[in-house]
């Protein structure tokens, strides 16, 4: 009886085991689409590399956890192979029984004929009969268990090897990947170390606020709201226009008046540009020690930051009463609760020693002591004046990343094209919102190009392209120094067998509306047309433009007049 039921459970066991492992085969057929659906994504040249990566590590995830659980297989097949000796011991008895029993049985029907007492017989007879089913019954079981065996442990090989190939291909589609990540690297020309002096220079001639208190150094030659714009004194005219500033952590000050205006309060702003647990009340005794002007009290600090414009107040207070509570935020976070200075310029934050008074008093007064927490800390609650209708977050921009900033649009509704951004945009009254950034007195001050200037930019990114070692001779023509003009750049891309432009007649770009960056620009001219990844032309757009004319950030249009 012990027998049976140990040779039932072993075969139960088994069947369940069975099982189990037709599900995983499918699991690895699953796996094998995966992998070749990756391989048309890379054949169809893709360049959304980050994704490609994820979805290779969860590949290579599934197939570690596949791998376990042939492991567990294995063990599982080496305690039936264990078993195994047994088992065919155990079926060579019951054969044995099963025939001396089949024996019995066959004289005990006879005796039935010649019995004195047929029930005595009967009862034999049956008796004798259950043995032999019994025996036929367990030989049966024996059988199937050792055929299933041997299935499984075929069906565990070709597993196996399934699991050997995958890994190889995984392992062969990681490194095409990375070696197309390195060509797309390598096609893309790296500037040279006085294309970046340059381009610093260039950046520095230009003054771009951070405050929306403090007045603008750009304005713009176009403004498709109203449709005004300067004129040069030439056509056709290109505009390369940037919406906000470069630094799009955490609040919006022309977003949140905008916000303001709308009706949200100074939390429902606060609580758009920064992940915060709670508002608090600290100590408003703590000292401010300011960088050439010595130590205030936290509100008295406050009171003389001079950040955002006095007259919001009017129509947009909860904006003034958002700013004071990122102000005192960022003043303790920065400082530590006042173990170190703060500068007072807006490197920090705009310190005047005077209290700036009026409605910033007032909501200074209203928002006593209240400070942003996360996870227990006042976080470091950065601003800046215009974002251009997106958030970032402090790692987007190359910052260590933190909990406290986040990543989203700035706008009411969905944004599809630049038109919803010019309207929805909470920040859209900024003057910086949308501005090209530089000037040149002989063009009535204006940062237009012409379309052979255009043109130049084109040739030069074309060339850096063909030949990365021609890129350290490409930067800006008036800067002077050793680099090839707009003739000597076109004779060098004829040597490489590519036609030059001479002018460019179109352009238009694409953007990801969602995150807030131009993602292709496209040019035609007399050349043919050509496209070009957005980051990699504003890079080059700084490095060769003329005078001081640049792209200040991931979102730019074109206008053409």
């Amino acid at each position: 009886m012990i027998k049976k039921i140990i040779i039932f459970l072993l075969v139960f066991v088994f069947l369940k085991f069975l099982l189990f492992c037709f599900v995983e085969a499918d699991e690895l057929e699953e796996v094998v689409i995966q992998i070749e659906n990756l391989k048309k994504d890379l054949i169809s040249k893709e360049k959304n590399y980050q994704e490609l990566n994820q979805r290779l590590n969860n590949i290579k995830i599934r197939i570690t956890e596949l791998g376990v659980e042939i492991n567990k297989k294995e063990e599982e097949v080496k305690k039936g192979e264990e078993v195994l000796a047994y088992q065919k011991n155990l079926l060579n008895q019951r054969t044995a029984s099963f025939y001396k029993n089949a024996n019995k049985n066959n004289q005990f029907f006879l005796n039935i004929f010649f019995s004195k007492n047929l029930s005595s017989s009967l009862n034999g007879f049956f008796y004798q009969q259950k043995i032999v089913n019994q025996d036929k019954d367990m030989i049966i079981k024996i059988v199937l268990y050792i055929k299933n065996l041997e299935e499984t442990k075929k069906k565990l090989e070709i597993e196996k090897n399934q699991l050997a190939y995958l890994k190889n291909e995984v392992n062969k589609q990681a490194t095409i990947l990375n070696q197309q990540i390195t060509q797309t690297r390598l096609k893309i020309a790296q500037l040279s170390a006085k294309q970046q002096e340059l381009i610093a220079k260039k950046f520095a001639s230009i003054y771009v606020p951070r405050s929306a208190n403090i007045s603008y150094s750009c304005k713009p030659d176009y403004d498709p709201r109203n449709g005004s714009f300067r004129d040069p004194g030439f056509s056709p005219r290109f505009g390369f226009f940037t919406f906000g500033v470069p630094n799009r952590v955490g609040l919006n000050q022309w977003g949140a008046y905008g916000r303001a205006k709308s009706g949200q309060n100074e939390e429902e702003i606060l609580r758009v540009y920064y992940n915060f647990d709670n508002i608090e009340t600290v100590d408003a005794n703590i000292k401010i020690k300011v960088d050439g002007y010595g130590e205030y009290s936290l509100e008295d600090y406050v009171k003389r930051i001079y950040e955002v414009p006095n007259n919001w107040g009017t129509d947009g207070f909860s904006a003034l009463k958002a700013q004071a509570i990122a102000a005192r935020s960022y003043a303790l976070a920065y400082t530590n609760n006042g173990q170190r200075s703060i500068c007072a310029t807006e490197y920090c934050q705009v310190f005047k020693p005077d209290p700036k008074g009026g409605s910033w008093e007032q909501a200074v007064n209203e928002t006593a002591g209240r400070v942003m927490k996360k996870d227990g800390q006042i976080i470091k609650a950065w601003f800046s004046s215009t974002h251009g209708g997106y958030i970032f977050s402090s790692a987007d921009i190359g910052w260590s990343g933190t909990s406290w900033t986040k990543n989203n649009r700035d706008t009411d509704g969905d944004i599809n094209n630049f038109s919803d951004l010019f309207s929805k945009s909470y920040d859209k009254d900024s003057p910086i919102f949308y501005c090209n950034w530089g000037s040149r007195s002989q063009y009535n001050n204006t940062a237009w190009l012409k379309s052979e200037e255009v043109a130049d930019i084109v040739n030069a990114l074309l060339l850096a392209k063909a030949d990365s070692s021609t890129s350290r001779y490409l930067y800006q023509v008036d800067a002077g120094g050793d680099v090839w003009n707009e003739e000597r750049v076109k004779q060098e891309l004829r040597k490489r067998g590519i036609s030059p432009f001479n002018r460019i007649n179109n352009i238009s770009v694409s953007a990801d509306f969602n995150y807030g960056k131009t993602t292709t620009i496209n040019l035609s001219g007399d050349a043919g047309s050509v496209s070009f990844d957005g980051k990699e032309f504003k890079d080059w757009f700084n490095a060769r433009a003329p005078a001081n004319i640049q792209l200040r950030g991931p979102l730019y249009n074109v206008e053409i007049k």
